[in-house]
């Protein structure tokens, strides 16, 4: 799940203080509370401008359905004006014009949901599924999620918690200090004086996850978008499987608990308290972290930094080789860092997954032919896990192996890989979109490890950003 709370943390974090009586600052207090009317909220807070997530099924088919109206209309008009021009039109380039990108972005942002959802999660294919123009349209919705008006607010916490909900707390902030797909997040005060942060799910985000999704695919095989023989309905189920489990708050709740027990005791990490009193399948309530956004490490020492590195970076390998059970979304927003105790804060387990012990296995086998540098378990460990098969041609084989030898380097070599000076990233990116502009290549690796590859790709780009030296090799050494 492609969270925006990088950039939302950076736009809240100076009202997250606010007064408890300030209803310019969209917070209710014990105080404003009146049993005969509800708690006031500025006109000022500018989430009342927002327009609400559509909920119902027909609402959200018709926003898709006049994208795709306004998308078609606008490329017969500008295929005609070619024609006219005595141009040949070509579909793709009439389809991924900066208008219909624009369109795209807006309608699904404003939907929120799986759609949104499913476009932050395509993006991250860097080129190896989808065409380049395609994947920078789609990235844009990492950066574009609006939270919903005050007034939905409360009529979803309404529905979840009941009418007077507003008396248990001692201040509750109207205006979320995140917001991303599927929900938004609040920080709350008990009148004990316990901090709660309160993930609140759009409405109707989870009833509408097959139909959003449907939609969407049929958008996406619009002429001259997808290559020709390209079966994307496998990675649409996946989609729609990850996305019912991420809409699904009590799962969420289960997988924070599960994590706190697998890292109890833990010196490197921390995460939330669950609390129980106040979480559903569509609210969940967890102790409020208080922390700092994980890329002021940027300006740590450079120890600091390669720790911070490595320790998530082992933590990847933990997930997939020892606990069986992995959190799949790499975002850094998921990451936060606590100066005080100096550890890594873990957050959002929405999209955590279990990783078979077969898949375990089977990329164990890989991770030691890659360090042995042997071609021919290599290829045959790629075979198994499904990054080609028998019908790939031979050109491609080779591309793909390509690109598995260039990302193993680093981990081949006995110094410490200098993230913020390597151009491994550039080099894999380009490989990733010559592999994505070849229309011939039709075959798609399995939707469990596309999902590892993005949690992978994102420790390495985590890792890029903090300009992190780490022994990688030392590390993956003791997971043989």
């Amino acid at each position: 799940m492609q969270y925006t709370k990088n950039a939302l943390f950076a736009r809240f974090e100076e009202p997250v203080g606010f007064a408890l009586d300030d209803p310019a600052a969209g917070s209710i207090s014990v105080a404003s509370i009146d049993s005969q009317r509800e708690p006031r909220v500025s006109s000022r807070n500018p989430y009342d401008r927002d327009a609400p997530v559509p909920s119902g099924r027909l609402s959200r088919l018709f926003s898709l359905g006049g994208m795709a109206a306004g998308i078609a209309g606008r490329m017969a008009a500008d295929g005609l004006r070619e024609m006219a021009e005595g141009k040949r039109p070509d579909l793709s380039s009439l389809l991924l014009t900066p208008a219909n990108a624009l369109r795209f972005t807006e309608r699904l942002s404003h939907m929120r949901g799986a759609a949104m959802k499913l476009g932050q999660m395509l993006s991250m294919d860097a080129g190896a599924v989808l065409p380049p123009e395609l994947t920078a349209i789609l990235s844009q919705l990492r950066e574009d999620a609006k939270p919903m008006p005050a007034a939905q607010l409360r009529r979803v916490l309404d529905a979840e918690w009941g009418s007077g909900w507003q008396g248990r707390f001692a201040r509750f902030d109207m205006r979320p200090f995140a917001a991303a797909s599927i929900g938004q997040v609040h920080r709350a005060a008990l009148p004990d004086g316990k901090e709660l942060a309160v993930k609140v799910q759009y409405p109707g985000v989870r009833a509408s996850i097959d139909s959003d999704i449907d939609n969407v695919a049929a958008l996406m095989r619009l002429p001259g978008l997808l290559p020709r023989g390209l079966d994307i309905a496998p990675q649409m189920e996946e989609a729609k499987r990850q996305l019912r489990e991420e809409s699904d708050y009590a799962a969420e709740a289960r997988h924070l608990l599960k994590f706190r027990q697998l890292l109890a005791g833990s010196d490197l990490f921390i995460l939330p308290e669950l609390n129980t009193e106040f979480s559903t399948g569509q609210v969940l309530a967890m102790t409020f972290m208080d922390s700092e956004p994980f890329e002021t490490l940027v300006r740590a020492p450079q120890d600091v930094r390669d720790r911070a590195a490595a320790d998530l970076i082992e933590f990847t390998l933990r997930e997939l080789f020892e606990f069986g059970f992995m959190q799949t979304d790499p975002n850094l927003a998921n990451y936060r860092w606590q100066p005080a105790t100096s550890k890594i804060v873990l957050l959002d387990f929405g999209a955590a997954r279990a990783i078979t012990p077969e898949l375990g296995l089977d990329f164990r086998a890989l991770l030691n032919a890659g360090l042995d540098g042997q071609a021919e378990p290599i290829r045959a460990a790629m075979r198994k896990i499904g990054y080609f098969n028998s019908q790939v041609a031979a050109r491609h084989q080779r591309l793909i192996l390509q690109m598995f030898t260039t990302a193993m380097e680093p981990l081949r070599q006995d110094t410490p890989f200098d993230f913020a000076r390597a151009d491994l990233l550039e080099r894999l990116r380009d490989m990733g979109l010559a592999i994505g502009n070849d229309r011939d290549l039709t075959h798609v690796p399995p939707a469990a490890t596309l999902f590892l590859h993005r949690k992978i790709g994102g420790m390495y780009l985590m890792a890029a950003k903090l300009k992190a030296r780490v022994r990688l090799r030392a590390i993956v050494e003791r997971w043989r």
